[in-house]
């Protein structure tokens, strides 16, 4: 008994491991304008489990995450300003999520997902296109998006800052 139940355990461990794909490289980035100038930011050390398959969309799903202290503008002033109460709150809230709901395919290499997103403990179902390309033994995933920071609690009521940022994410994966 014990034999069959440790052999079920194995075989559903190494499916489950052959299904998912491992993040080789990633890039996380955003875009917004404050006082009419762009100011270009990233975040670092993307986690993700990622399970796409582009001829099982139903059965495929993405769930990502980056610690939100890693946020860089390249102004160490302006990064801490980020990670208080204000912005990110990174104390209370360590991590930004996206989880997808479902998938479609628009055609070719094009996507569009549906994701929860959640910053600040707000999660907001948002639109994401995306484009997924294979080369040899990888495959990449590149998406475009656009969130709204009062959304989510970001900044506040801040004047001179644009309610809209561009978010950029490029993951490339293991198949």
């Amino acid at each position: 008994m014990i034999k069959k139940l440790f052999t079920l355990v194995f075989l559903s461990t190494l499916t489950i491991t052959a299904f998912a794909q491992t993040v080789t490289k990633s890039d996380v980035s955003f875009k917004i304008k404050n006082l009419g100038f762009n100011v270009n930011g990233t975040f670092t050390g993307l986690q993700a489990e990622i399970k796409f398959k582009p001829n099982d969309l139903s059965g495929s799903s993405i769930e990502a995450s980056v610690a939100s202290n890693t946020v860089n503008t390249d102004s160490e002033g302006r990064d801490n300003h980020l990670k208080s109460e204000d912005y990110f709150d990174v104390a209370k809230y360590p991590k930004i999520t996206l989880k997808s709901v479902s998938f479609k395919r628009k055609s070719g290499s094009n996507y569009t997902g549906s994701f929860n997103v959640t910053i600040r403990d707000k999660t907001k179902l948002i639109e994401i296109p995306f484009t997924y390309t294979e080369v040899g033994n990888t495959a990449q995933l590149k998406g475009d998006f656009m969130i709204l920071r009062t959304d989510f609690g970001i900044g506040g009521k801040n004047l001179i800052l644009s309610n809209e940022a561009n978010v950029s994410v490029s993951v490339e994966i293991s198949k």
